[in-house]
């Protein structure tokens, strides 16, 4: 029974296969460079925005280090 199973399994990789490749080669056919692109830039709440910086980073350990500052300043007083 397990190989049955296993064999349909297979049969349904193989579709899925072939279909992803088939809906791949027609988006491609559609789009002059040949990419795939989802159109996720072009969305209404997605235009007037930035992508993030280079600096980024800095943003996040300044925030890491005050929750840890704030943490230290108010921690009980009783480590004896």
């Amino acid at each position: 029974m397990g190989i049955i199973v296993n064999k349909e399994d297979n049969k349904n990789n193989d579709l899925e296969r072939r279909i992803t490749s088939d809906l791949r080669a027609k988006a491609a056919d559609t789009f002059e460079d040949g990419e795939v692109t989802d159109f996720a830039g072009d969305a209404e709440y997605i235009r007037d925005t930035k992508k993030t910086g280079r600096f980024a980073w800095v943003w996040i350990v300044l925030i890491v280090l005050a929750i840890i500052s704030l943490v230290i300043i108010f921690m009980p007083a009783s480590r004896n």
